[in-house]
């Protein structure tokens, strides 16, 4: 059966619109190559490179441990991203969320004197709803007055980077002689059996048990499982709910949902909201599982900014960020082994994640093109 070019473009489109997976397994493996190309190029051996990389992953319990500790927050960020993509809205503002979240925390964390099952999750839901405000102003400005979510979350971010700061100076917060907040109470502390770990029953049961002392030594929380629920959570409340088919009828079509009955500047406050949450939950779980505190801050952290690979890595699929976030947490804490060992940039992880992302954005290109031409043929 002979080929002829318009069949040839029709599977480029199906291929660019359907097989999503295959093409992000394939941008993964390309990825990697152009990263090989880079090592090879500045003279390190890709192969070694990359088994460094592997081995600062898997060889020892403790970097699993760490490799998921450093995915939990990214798995978050990613969501509240990938929750403003579903809806139509471009949530670049998950920095400063985090940031706000993780301000939060540390406050209620701090000067709250609650019981330990009280207290966890009063600072957590303190720190979601307020970092679910700060990106719901993001989503009123562009309701009210038209200001793209864009503009605003890069503003919000840096309002919320400096107000950090402020705290920091502030009497009562700083704590003296340093450039950090008090640590949170240990009633707000969520890392794993952190009182059993320190008694003298559990030093001696870890001292039989290495696997577990090397899984458990690290700052070991319950954040990861948090995250895996939140994904489940958010991916049935887009394709099960009333609520997700109305944000996402938003995102697909504004004028098409307004002409539908949808309030749509209600739901862009809604997703924003949402969105900020999931974000600021980020933030909130990194202070009580891991940092317990804030510190000054001269530049973005990037937790949010990461984010953005997650989500596009992902797809916007709640329950690719858990994958997503995970691959680039493992890539982020495996690849900073290879500095160390053979004296490669650690910077060729970043290429490495920049080229899986431009891979996975090509299929979006090629719809793009492959659109605008059916149009112009249509047209004729």
């Amino acid at each position: 059966m002979k080929l002829t070019f318009k069949d040839l473009r029709k599977k480029l489109y199906i291929f660019a619109t359907e097989k999503t997976i295959g093409f992000t397994l394939i941008s993964i493996f390309l990825g990697l190559v152009v990263g090989a190309i880079f090592l090879a190029a500045a003279g390190f051996n890709p192969f070694q490179a990359y088994g460094i990389i592997l081995r600062g992953i898997f060889s020892k319990p403790s970097y699993i441990s760490y490799t998921i500790v450093r995915a939990t927050p990214l798995i978050l960020t990613g969501l509240s991203i990938a929750f403003a993509f579903k809806t139509g809205l471009f949530n670049i503002g998950a920095e400063g969320q985090f940031i706000i979240g993780s301000v939060v925390a540390t406050a209620t964390g701090y000067f709250l004197h609650l019981p330990l099952l009280i207290h966890i999750p009063v600072v957590i839901i303190s720190a979601v709803l307020a970092a679910g405000i700060w990106g719901g102003l993001a989503g009123y400005f562009k309701a009210k007055f038209g200001v793209h979510e864009v503009i605003s979350t890069i503003m919000l971010n840096w309002i919320a980077l400096y107000f950090q700061n402020f705290l920091i100076y502030t009497k009562g917060f700083q704590k003296p002689g340093g450039e950090t907040s008090y640590s949170i109470q240990p009633t707000a502390n969520m890392m794993i059996l952190k009182t059993w770990k320190q008694s003298d029953a559990g030093r001696e049961w870890l001292l039989q048990h290495p696997f577990w002392k090397g899984l458990l030594r690290t700052p070991m929380n319950w954040g990861f499982a948090i995250a895996v629920l939140m994904a489940i959570l958010v991916w049935f409340i887009l394709n099960k709910t009333s609520l997700g088919y109305r944000l996402r009828a938003v995102g697909f079509n504004k004028f098409a949902a307004e002409y539908g009955g949808i309030n749509v500047n209600k739901n862009m406050i809604i997703s924003m909201f949402i969105a900020g949450g999931l974000a600021g939950l980020a933030g909130a779980l990194q202070v009580v599982g891991v940092s317990h505190k804030v510190t000054l801050i001269a530049a973005m952290e990037g937790y949010g900014f990461d984010g953005i690979a997650v989500a596009l890595i992902a797809n916007s699929s709640a329950l690719g960020c858990i994958l997503a976030g995970i691959l680039f947490g493992a890539l982020k804490y495996g690849g900073a082994k290879i500095q160390p060992f053979m004296q490669a940039p650690s910077e060729v992880i970043s290429i490495v994640i920049g080229s899986i992302v431009f891979f996975i954005s090509i299929p979006k290109l090629i719809k793009v093109i492959l659109t605008k031409k059916n149009k112009k043929g249509g047209s004729k």
